[in-house]
């Protein structure tokens, strides 16, 4: 193989791999080397295997519990590790046997023998969150994780979105990261789930009067002395910063620290919960709904009704006459 060749070959896996954003290709990896394990265990070598091999695999791993974890894996993970392993075939340019119709027969009745209902988060609402910031506490880690929580719920952002922030994406309204001012911030984020391209994305914080999402920013970057980096980030034994972001995986814990810590079961609690509690927020004090997408960016207004039913199951219900 000539140089160049090898030149174009290394080139198209990076097109490849750009395809794709980042938390999408660890999840295909992850799922791949479970689906390629099962393989090995069985003496087949991956990219060989048949339908009804992929068809068992997906039957282990939805009644067996997880040897990493304990847990049966959810019926949204079955669907993203064929779409990792589909993905791993097709770049190995050979035809996938999970587009064949034993493996989509199984997969709909495993969906339908569990109920076919994916399990749906709680929202954080506003009363929440401030109960979730009075329990941080007064230390530099405590500054960080009230500073993630309110802005992570004041703008609804992503999990990776939230963790990918720096010093410079956020955009002083009025005076600086040091003034006592209540004017609000701009962020900007330079790439997200519906901008997989860079083009940019802005949500506007407001300074706030119970939550105070701009006031605990301040609050974070005065007590860590941070002016440039990553906005969130990991700290040492010692208390000093690494420098180094918040990983996504951080996220889910953070929350769920904080609601075991007002009282709530943090079972019921994950990384979304900050992003639909905006729009529970939101909707359950009459925002305009292409207000709310201004600050969600959702694209389908579908999406964001339902939260905004959720809030609103109860207020002029069609029963409450007669009931």
């Amino acid at each position: 193989m000539t140089t160049s060749t090898l030149s174009k070959t290394s080139f198209s896996e990076q097109l490849r791999k750009a395809a794709l954003a980042h938390n999408t290709r660890i999840a295909y990896e992850k799922g791949w080397r479970c689906f390629a394990n099962y393989c090995r265990r069985q003496g087949i070598q991956p990219l060989n295997a048949m339908p009804e091999e992929v068809v068992d695999f997906f039957i282990e791993i939805a009644t067996q519990p997880s040897p990493a974890s304990g847990i049966i894996l959810s019926l949204g993970t079955l669907t993203l590790y064929r779409s990792a392993i589909n993905r791993r075939f097709l770049d190995a340019n050979k035809a996938s046997p999970t587009a064949h119709s034993q493996v989509s027969v199984v997969l709909k009745g495993l969906a339908r023998l569990r109920g076919g209902t994916t399990r749906q988060v709680k929202a954080l609402r506003e009363h929440h969150i401030a109960a979730m910031l009075r329990a941080c506490p007064d230390t530099l880690i405590g500054r960080r994780d009230a500073a993630f929580l309110a802005i992570g719920f004041a703008a609804a952002l992503r999990r990776s979105e939230l963790c990918n922030l720096s010093v410079a994406d956020i955009e002083w309204v009025q005076g600086g990261p040091q003034e006592d001012s209540h004017s609000g911030i701009v962020i900007h984020i330079r790439k997200s789930k519906t901008d997989q391209f860079g083009a940019g994305q802005r949500v506007a914080v407001p300074g706030g009067k119970k939550i105070k999402p701009v006031a605990c920013l301040r609050s974070w970057l005065r007590k860590s002395g941070i002016q440039e980096g990553y906005l969130f980030q990991t700290m040492r034994k010692n208390g000093s910063l690494t420098g180094s972001p918040l990983h996504h995986s951080d996220v889910p814990r953070l929350v769920k620290r904080y609601v075991a810590a007002i009282g709530l079961n943090p079972k019921d609690f994950s990384a979304h919960s900050l992003r639909a509690g905006f729009v529970t927020s939101a909707a359950a004090h009459h925002a305009r709904l292409d207000k709310i997408m201004e600050i969600t960016r959702h694209t389908n207004p579908a999406t964001v009704m339902k939260y905004i039913r959720d809030a609103d199951a109860f207020t002029d219900h069609a029963g409450a006459g007669f009931l």
